[in-house]
């Protein structure tokens, strides 16, 4: 208890949400949020953005994020208020730092004279430092051994659903979770993709996103040639997403699943383009990546495939509409080192081999079929 107490700066926890929550700090109409990372990075901060806001109704909330989750968030309602792109800083946006635009951005962040800055950004070895020099009055996030402290924190460990994580974040704040998950929604009169299906076909939109960030994760590209072909063949429609550097992924899939129902849109799509797709579609297949969380935050049904350790991280939490395929690979097929030991814990061995080529395809297309054909609940109008 007494390095509990410390932790959370003494302050006395008057309830339980996703982890203990705390008393809420006085007098707060200033909020910022760090979380750097990609699409699937700031889909897993929107629950604890959204307790935050019901927490502090009358505070204006601030991401700073990167350019993409500008991108998403224009083109989508959420809890944020505005976004300020992050600059590039070591742990925090990956890219060239300079000295003097950092200077420059943390200087005016502290004439902002926030009164919370929240770190939703891992452990905190870099984030921890960036986070205050923001000057903010108050400070929570997460922290590993070795990362600066805050005024309260909550142990960072690298196995914890990610949305989990951050609205234990929250509670430290003194924010009840509203949602375990995000709620997105398209932003109104969002047009509808520039580049649309145009081959007249009225079948259900199935979309498939082949790209991940890690080519570990990646289902390899014959197993969703076949399955677009599968669905092809049924009568749906099949559109293959991806951004720019996932062009050629997406071309093969098409190209190797050989009908004129299958379509590649990779880096043809912008993010109101590629949010407005996603929300039509009647179902979305997708690895462990940022399409298919923005999907399921949108509310439309989802079959990912996944490597078990991700599934703990970043799986959806419910079945009703959402379909995992996990594949319980632990070591690297290539030279057999263990890779659930992941992130500072031990080395990354050199091989790409995908640890989720055992997931069958017949699996896969049964779940879009049976949710495909799943009448959703209409919303209250």
């Amino acid at each position: 208890m007494e390095q509990l107490t410390a932790e959370f700066g003494g302050s006395r926890r008057v309830g339980t949400g996703v982890g203990p929550v705390l008393e809420k700090f006085e007098d707060v109409t200033r909020i910022a949020v760090l979380r750097g990372g990609g699409l699937g990075d700031l889909v897993f901060a929107i629950p604890a953005m959204s307790a935050l806001k019901a927490a502090y109704p009358g505070a204006t909330l601030t991401l700073l994020g990167t350019p993409v989750h500008k991108a998403l968030l224009d083109a989508t309602t959420s809890p944020v208020d505005e976004v300020c792109v992050l600059p590039f800083a070591e742990g925090v946006r990956p890219g060239q730092e300079d000295a003097e635009e950092l200077e420059s951005f943390f200087d005016g962040m502290r004439g902002r004279r926030f009164d919370l800055a929240v770190q939703l950004h891992g452990g905190g070895r870099y984030s921890n430092p960036f986070l205050l020099r923001l000057g903010a009055r108050h400070t929570v996030g997460t922290r590993t051994a070795d990362a600066a402290s805050l005024e309260r924190t909550v142990p960072y460990l690298y196995y914890q659903h990610e949305p989990l994580r951050a609205l234990e974040v929250a509670g430290l704040a003194g924010a009840f979770p509203v949602d375990l998950e995000a709620r997105l929604a398209p932003a109104p009169g969002l047009a509808r993709p520039a580049v649309v299906m145009d081959d007249g076909g009225s079948g259900p939109l199935v979309v498939v996103h082949p790209g991940a960030t890690d080519p570990r994760r990646r289902w390899p590209v014959e197993r969703f040639a076949e399955l677009a072909a599968g669905c092809a063949a049924d009568g749906f429609r099949v559109v293959v997403i991806g951004d720019e550097s996932e062009q050629e992924l997406a071309g093969q899939v098409a190209e190797q699943a050989a009908s004129a129902h299958v379509r590649s849109l990779a880096g043809n799509l912008d993010m109101g383009g590629l949010v407005a797709l996603l929300a039509r579609a009647a179902v979305v297949v997708g690895n462990d990546s940022g399409p298919r969380h923005l999907a399921q935050a949108l509310g439309v049904p989802t079959v990912g495939v996944f490597w078990a350790g991700n599934v703990i991280n970043a799986g959806a939490l419910g079945r009703s509409l959402h379909r995992i395929h996990a594949s319980w690979v632990t070591a690297c097929p290539s030279c057999g080192i263990d890779v659930t030991q992941v992130g500072w814990t031990a080395p990354r061995c050199p091989h790409d081999d995908s640890a989720v080529a055992d997931v069958a395809v017949r699996d896969v297309y049964e779940d879009v079929r049976s949710l495909a054909a799943t009448e959703l609940p209409q919303e209250d109008a």
